[in-house]
């Protein structure tokens, strides 16, 4: 199996610390700059799952870099540069600690919850009778908290701006920006024959300015079905031909584990393994609509040492 990036330990110029997420590792340049590095790590139920995918870190990257350009007219984003295929270096903002999560179809834990006899979700109401995989009328924001470690938890506009978590005017203006990306994301999906289902968007604010940060309509972040046979399979009440790691979360629950205290990891063998990296493959080629090229693999680490170096020494702040 190809080798995989699942930790790193980088001392970069300037740095002032290192945050290690369940995908990302990201270091801060003279709390001024993010170095972004999208590792091989996998995580499914807010749990890091033991081994690396090939290649995800990559995709994952080279994915967000393409949205966050293609989407720059509707709102300022972080980035800079891309110095590697599994870095993005941008502007460090201050985080929103909600994230937020726009719905176009009942599909997912939204599925779930709703199956268990939910009728609203973070304080919209959804009607009696829909089916999974049904098409909302117009897409719906579903906001969490985000946390730092464990579950995020499903939230309420209403209760964002009370709590102050974010104030009024600022969280107003992410759900514009939240809205309009969810529309640029889906008509560029359904140029290539793809329909863009759910997706996650995060925000911070610098310099009083609010800022997209962090990913964009990547397999992580995003659920895609496939637009041909989607009304058929509906009708039929079929599952969905779908792009998006819920082919893990549903691996994962065949297999009796969905992060619940007590229940054990399956094994993740080589082929699994394999397997998933293919599935990542077959969505970057989808919806960038362009070849995936594998990069040199054998010394990760020092290559992406001396992109990010080049790319800190010649910077433009």
């Amino acid at each position: 199996m190809a080798t995989t990036l699942t930790t790193t330990d980088f001392k970069f110029p300037g740095q002032v610390s290192v945050y290690h997420g369940k995908v990302r590792d990201v270091y801060d340049i003279d709390n001024d700059l993010l170095v972004m590095i999208a590792t091989d790590r996998i995580s499914a139920f807010d749990v890091v799952l033991p081994k690396g995918i090939p290649y995800k870190g990559q995709m994952l990257n080279q994915i967000a870099a393409k949205f966050l350009d293609a989407t720059a007219d509707i709102v300022p984003n972080w980035k800079l540069a891309t110095p590697d295929p599994m870095v993005t270096v941008g502007l460090k903002c201050e985080g929103f600690r909600v994230e937020m999560i726009i719905r176009g179809y009942l599909t997912g834990s939204a599925w779930r919850e709703y199956q268990a006899g939910a009728r609203e979700l973070c304080g919209v109401k959804l009607p009696d009778g829909m089916r999974e995989n049904e098409r909302f009328p117009e897409p719906i924001i579903t906001p969490t908290t985000k946390a730092d470690a464990g579950h995020d938890e499903n939230i309420s506009r209403e209760e964002i701006i009370a709590q102050g978590i974010v104030d009024k005017a600022d969280y107003e203006l992410m759900e514009k920006y939240t809205r309009a990306l969810f529309a640029r994301g889906t008509e560029m999906a359904a140029d290539k024959g793809l329909i863009l289902v759910d997706t996650k968007y995060e925000f911070g604010k610098r310099d009083g300015k609010v800022y997209l940060i962090d990913e964009i309509h990547t397999p992580d972040s995003s659920r895609y079905f496939y637009a041909d046979g989607y009304e058929e399979r509906f009708e039929k009440g079929e599952p969905q031909r779908q792009l998006s790691k819920e082919f893990v979360r549903q691996w994962l629950i065949e297999h009796d584990f969905m992060g619940k205290p007590g229940q054990k990891v399956p094994e993740m063998t080589d082929e699994f393994c394999e397997s998933v990296s293919q599935r990542y493959i077959e969505l970057y080629e989808h919806i960038t609509g362009e070849q995936f090229h594998k990069a040199p693999e054998n010394d990760l680490d020092a290559r992406i040492a001396k992109n990010v170096l080049d790319c800190l020494t010649n910077i433009e702040r």
